[in-house]
C-alpha cells in the first residue's frame, strides 16, 4: 500500500473535535488485557482513539506529538 493510500484510511479522523483526553483507568486497561495505560482520546461524536503496542492489541503504546513549538512524547503509565 502506498503512503497516499494508507493516509486515506484515516480520513474518518478529519474534522473530528476532541471532547476529552485522559489515561485509561486501571480497570479499563485490565479489561483490555493490557499492563500499560495509554491515552484515551474521546471525540464529541462518542468515538475513541487509543494507541496500542501492535496490530494484535497486546498492550497500550506511547504517542508522539509535534507542532511548530516542538515535540512531546506521551508515555504510557
Amino acid at each position: 500500500m502506498t503512503d497516499q493510500q494508507y493516509a486515506q484510511n484515516f480520513t474518518f479522523l478529519t474534522g473530528k473535535t476532541i471532547a476529552s483526553v485522559r489515561y485509561l483507568t486501571q480497570e479499563e486497561a485490565r479489561g483490555m488485557g493490557w499492563h500499560k495505560r495509554p491515552l484515551l482520546i474521546r471525540f464529541t461524536d462518542g468515538s475513541l482513539l487509543a494507541p496500542q503496542s501492535d496490530d494484535e492489541s497486546n498492550d497500550g503504546g506511547a504517542m508522539f506529538y509535534q507542532n511548530d513549538s516542538g515535540a512531546v512524547l506521551i508515555h504510557t503509565l
